[in-house]
């Protein structure tokens, strides 16, 4: 057992994707990654996950190139990402040779860890990232999803880890998405899986239920590696723990570890201003306590995003009936675990079944889900509504490794970026593989950098005190906005100089 446990932060990454919908800019992040870096923290999680998306879709930023910025801003920290295994960082399953890409290119540009789950736990698809991690000299984190059901037992979690460690990852983590492990159970867990695996073991949670300090605290007593926290008020709720209080809560303990409270101070102050700026995307609804978590498992990293994609589709008011849903839906689809990209897939449907009656309306994905084509379910699918993903598919279920189906992309890529005038390396095809119509519309703007170009020059920071760790301003628009859903045509003024910018609404 370590003598004292050693905290990773999750602020660059998890923590703005849990509650401000993945909307922190690389500008916001590069002021505190200097001060962040200085900490000693185990890790800082700054990439993957739905920041890739976010950057290209949202932000217009070029996710590699941030990744750049906060590796030359935070040198010191490893920094880690999560990798969505087969799914890299989107919803659907990629060739192996996509995937490897992926992995080389992120491993060049300054990623150190890899977290790689996937949302079935079905280790056929993780075998090539891991691999991949391995080749390319990086550290694999295999993750175990963690969740409840009739299926999903302490033993069953056990003998994951213990796969995981044979298939060669460095550390194995207990992946706790929707907030809902116990205290006794994150005991238990702790005990067995370092009873069994060799390898360092991380618990990584989500306050949502109220359960992860708690949980942690026990995982602690148990002998854990490391948590996971954040730093408010990008913390707690459906985020991970604030960084100062499971140091309060640990205070007198003889793991408890010693980080610069001073400094922490300084961070939560910075991140007040950020937060404020991001008060479109923030809710209260997200920074509360939610016991119904317990019973529908939507992960804190999807609450903030479901409830803005009910706003959207004007079902507000529907929320609770919507989330009612949801475990009906897992129990049809082998209790599967909620985690991205099952999360979004299960939650959509519930959203039609809500709207449309069940299964009036079968979503592609969710039919997938039923015929394998996302992995092995922990559970049998529901027989009558695996017949009917049959009868509207035309297909059987599939048998074997998903990605075994699909055939070799990465020359196909280059080729179609080749005709389009746009880069050609590897950063270039892995983003165009998954994001081909946002990759794109990077490309046009005058000010993206291509991904071939050098590597991005982070701003020089150097700070010291909390007065110099101001936000920064937010840029001030100068006309009125346009109706929703049209295109809204601004001047702004940045640091003293007019621009004029459209802004279109994207769902």
């Amino acid at each position: 057992m370590r003598e004292t446990v050693v905290f990773n932060n999750t602020v660059l990454r998890d923590g703005h994707q849990s509650l401000a919908a993945t909307r922190m800019t690389t500008a916001q992040m590069l002021p505190a990654a200097p001060i962040l870096d200085s900490l000693g923290f185990g890790g800082l999680e700054t990439w993957g996950g739905a920041t890739i998306d976010s950057c290209l879709r949202f932000l217009g930023e070029n996710p590699f190139d941030r990744l750049r910025a906060l590796k030359k801003a935070a040198p010191v920290t490893p920094q880690i990402m999560l990798l969505r295994g087969q799914n890299i960082v989107q919803y659907t399953s990629f060739p192996d040779d996509v995937v490897e890409a992926f992995v080389s290119a992120m491993s060049k540009a300054g990623m150190d860890v890899m977290r790689i789950f996937d949302a079935c736990n079905d280790i056929r698809n993780l075998k090539t990232a891991i691999k991949a991690v391995k080749k390319n000299g990086k550290h694999a984190r295999g993750e175990l999803c963690y969740t409840t059901s009739p299926v999903h037992t302490v033993e069953a979690f056990v003998e994951m880890a213990v796969a995981l460690e044979k298939e060669g990852c460095d550390s194995v983590a207990i992946k706790d998405m929707s907030g809902v492990i116990s205290p006794q159970i994150a005991y238990a867990m702790t005990k067995e899986i370092k009873r069994r695996v060799g390898v360092p073991l991380t618990l990584h949670s989500h306050d949502t239920a109220g359960l992860a300090a708690t949980a942690y605290y026990a995982a602690v007593d148990a002998g854990i590696d490391a948590i996971e926290t954040s730093i408010v008020p990008f913390a707690n709720g459906t985020s991970q723990p604030d960084t100062v209080r499971m140091l309060g809560l640990l205070d007198g303990h003889a793991r408890c570890p010693k980080y610069d409270t001073a400094k922490l101070q300084e961070l939560r102050v910075y991140f007040t201003g950020v937060y404020a700026q991001l008060s479109k995307f923030t809710s209260h609804a997200n920074e509360i306590v939610d016991s119904d978590t317990l019973f529908y498992q939507v992960p804190g990293g999807m609450l903030s995003n479901f409830r803005n994609q009910l706003k959207e589709q004007n079902m507000s008011d529907k929320l609770n009936e919507v989330l009612a849903e949801i475990p009906y839906i897992r129990k049809c689809l082998g209790w599967i675990p909620l985690v991205t990209p099952t999360s979004q897939i299960v939650g959509t449907q519930a959203m039609l079944n809500v709207k449309f009656g069940r299964w009036k309306n079968f979503s592609q994905p969710a039919i997938d889900i039923a015929l394998g084509k996302y992995g092995r379910t922990p559970g049998p699918i529901d027989s009558d509504v695996l017949k009917l993903a049959m009868e509207k598919s035309g297909q059987k279920p599939l048998e074997g490794r998903p990605a075994d189906q699909l055939k070799p992309r990465m020359d196909t890529l280059r080729a179609d970026l080749a005709s389009k005038g746009l880069p050609t390396d590897d950063e270039a095809c892995v983003l165009h593989a998954m994001f081909p119509v946002e990759f794109a519309a990077l490309h046009k703007k005058p000010s993206a950098a291509p991904a071939s170009a050098a590597p991005a020059k982070a701003p020089a920071v150097e700070v010291t005190s909390a007065a110099k760790v101001a936000a920064p301003a937010p840029q001030r628009v100068t006309s009125s906005s346009a109706l929703r859903g049209v295109p809204a045509h601004f001047t702004i003024t940045v640091e003293g100089k007019r621009k004029d910018v459209v802004v279109e609404e994207l769902s």
